[in-house]
């Protein structure tokens, strides 16, 4: 039985009537797939004008993410020769290609169902975030779902599906359609690919109206096209996903938290900011401040936490000669969520890091309070920066970058993927450090290593461990020994005693765990070093994590400013003591051994936690720590997107510091 098309059917018996089944099945899968989720929440939409606008602004969306995915066939069938289909490997070829195209139409169809029916919304971070978890997503959906039944029947179907479409005729019209010469193809092209163009650029999720309902805006969307923004823009939104409180609420128990150092908010400032003086008393310090912040360096690999690991006697030896911190915890789980903590002193937002965003240059970070005492302050980097935007972030807040591009091949000894070791990176630091100082500024210096990662290789004869073949031990051990041999190279520098050293990890190495959110696997060290004496050696056993770092290295230094940190000195009278830690969807706070978890879609959890048994165990929820909680990762979701996290321009630093001061 053939199927006529009266108006396309000269098209589809074009070279490019390939791309036009294409976007036919895009189309006709988007659709169904939109009817099937109105279905799932039939009483949950807004009815009349509401579902006409979404079902309109769902047919452009669909069309132009059919478009789009069709660019590279419109490519391909451009350039394959004329006749190409007459041949038997060819037409077979094609039909596999169209077949393996239904399947995987059906089974996006099939995985939005899914979602939408845990989460009533289209595809959005939280399906990126499928990506990046893959073992705990795959584990958790072979236990969720009887997967092999639902490959079957996608297979099956598909089948079906492909057997009705052959029967209509309309691939054979395609395949069987006459030779074009190249220019004739060239026209064609252009005429899918330029549509594409324009939609593909002209197109947003922001140009959507702003539907009073959800349902209704979700249901306007295409799910591949909401997948692909949500890659690209990084975020998921907390007020759509997560637990709120009323905006002037959140921040009153944020600013009274915040006000338990013993800061104070000047009259005047806005109620939705974190704006407050931190009165440091005692005389200014202003030494050289050089940071290594160490790749993926859990606490369990040094001896000083753990008694049977071998790997670290340099960082053990200097334990005893540093303010050491015993329960210091990472907030994320990746280098740029690190880098996020410890420069910006801000809670992890769900979705990506701020490092990774648009428009997060001019924010408030350690580097923007250091320059307003003259402090040269730099990113160096043993790999090529552009990695995860390190390099737009850093050159957008101030910061100078010295990355692998940077560099003459003469200074590299070793390298692998990743970037010169850290013996290259220490000896780059040492070089930076003796320009800065000629030029008589103090300096602050953000260092990241890349060693302890893989493939775990490094400069043969340095440990007893080989390179490559010891696995993670060997990077950790190497690490060790490139920080040691660092600080011996710099005791002979000038300058070594007139310089703070701090080490820090970024992340653990790993933080897979039974429990929603494993406190044990965010733990990591940090020491502060002041060869010279200006901070006294020590252990600090209060709880803390990387976003308190910044505020108490300045709060040892005597350093009195304008903050919006929302770390606070640990070691103030009265502070506050407890770590946020976060993935890329669950957000914590750990305070007096309760564990308070937020996450999608608006879901609140609590748990005891021990810190000597590493046990978690569920309590009920006591609603003074989960709104603290909310406080925290509400407020500053919302400060970022408000473009209110802002480094200080010199007028606002007069005029605040003179109002700041009258008590």
């Amino acid at each position: 039985m053939k199927f006529r098309l009266p108006f396309l059917g000269s098209i589809l018996e074009r070279r490019h009537g390939g791309v036009l089944l294409l976007v036919g099945m895009v189309m006709t899968a988007s659709m169904l797939t939109r009817i099937a989720l109105f279905l799932q929440s039939l009483w949950s939409f807004d009815y009349g004008l509401g579902l006409v606008s979404s079902v309109g602004w769902g047919l452009l969306f669909d069309f132009a993410t059919a478009l789009l995915l069709t660019c590279p066939v419109a490519v391909l069938l451009l350039v394959l020769p004329a006749g190409i289909f007459r041949r038997q490997w060819a037409r077979a070829v094609a039909h596999f290609s169209l077949w393996a195209a239904t399947a995987g139409l059906l089974f996006i169809a099939a995985s939005e169902w899914f979602f939408w029916d845990e989460f009533s919304t289209r595809f959005n971070f939280i399906a990126v975030d499928y990506l990046i978890y893959t073992q705990e997503v795959i584990a958790n959906i072979r236990e969720s779902y009887p997967m092999p039944a639902i490959f079957a029947g996608i297979g099956l179907v598909s089948a079906l599906l492909y057997a009705g479409l052959l029967r209509t005729g309309w691939v054979d019209r395609w395949l069987d359609g006459p030779d074009e010469p190249f220019k004739k193809r060239l026209v064609g092209a252009g005429c899918w690919l330029l549509p594409a163009l324009v939609l593909g650029t002209g197109l947003s999720l922001s140009r959507l109206p702003a539907f009073p309902n959800t349902y209704n805006r979700e249901l306007a969307q295409n799910g591949i096209w909401s997948f692909f923004a949500a890659f690209r823009s990084n975020e998921l939104n907390y007020q759509q996903f997560y637990p709120t409180l009323p905006e002037s609420e959140s921040f009153t128990i944020l600013h009274r938290e915040l006000a338990k150092d013993g800061s104070t908010i000047p009259p005047g400032t806005s109620v939705e900011d974190t704006l407050r003086w931190i009165d440091n008393p005692g005389d200014e310090l202003h030494p050289n401040i050089i940071q290594i912040t160490v790749e993926s360096l859990s606490a369990k690999f040094l001896g000083v936490f753990n008694e049977h690991s071998k790997l670290t006697p340099n960082l053990d030896a200097l334990a005893e000669k540093s303010l050491f911190f015993e329960q210091f915890y990472a907030t994320g789980t990746r280098t740029d969520r690190g880098m996020e903590a410890l420069t910006l002193s801000i809670p992890p937002t769900p979705g990506r890091s701020l490092i990774k965003r648009p428009n997060n240059a001019g924010l408030f970070t350690l580097g923007s309070v250091l320059r307003t005492r003259g402090y040269d302050t730099a990113f160096i980097y043993g790999g090529n920066g552009y990695f995860d935007n390190m390099n737009t972030y850093f050159g957008g807040n101030g910061y100078r970058v010295i990355d692998r591009p940077t560099k003459q091949d003469s200074d590299v000894t070793f390298a692998n993927a990743w970037g010169a070791c850290d013996e290259d990176l220490f000896n780059w630091t040492l070089t930076a450090a003796d320009e800065s100082v000629a030029t008589g500024k103090p300096f602050h210096y953000f260092v990241m290593t890349t060693s302890n990662h893989r493939p775990y290789t490094f400069p043969d004869g340095r440990i007893d461990l080989p390179s490559g073949k010891s696995g993670r031990k060997g990077a950790v051990k190497y690490t060790d020994y490139a920080i040691g041999k660092f600080l011996q190279d710099a005791s002979s520098k000038p300058w070594f005693k007139n310089t703070i050293f701090v080490i820090v990890a970024d992340h653990c190495a790993s933080v897979a765990g039974k429990t929603e959110l494993p406190v044990e696997n965010y733990q990591i060290p940090l020491f502060i070093y002041a060869p010279g004496g200006q901070i006294a050696p020590g252990r600090v056993k209060e709880v803390c994590s990387q976003i308190d770092y910044a505020p108490t290295l300045l709060g040892l230094l005597h350093w009195s400013y304008p903050s919006r940190f929302y770390g606070g000195n640990v070691l103030a009278e009265g502070a506050a003591h407890r770590a946020l830690i976060g993935n890329y969807q669950k957000l914590g706070l750990y305070e007096d051994g309760h564990l308070t978890v937020l996450k999608p879609v608006r879901q609140e959890a609590q748990y005891n936690f021990d810190a000597e048994t590493t046990e978690t165990t569920s309590r009920s929820l006591d609603r003074g720590e989960v709104d603290l909680a909310i406080s925290y990762y509400e407020s500053a979701s919302r400060m970022f997107k408000k473009r209110t996290y802002l480094a200080f321009t010199a007028d606002e630093l007069e005029a605040f510091s003179g109002r700041a001061k009258i008590k």
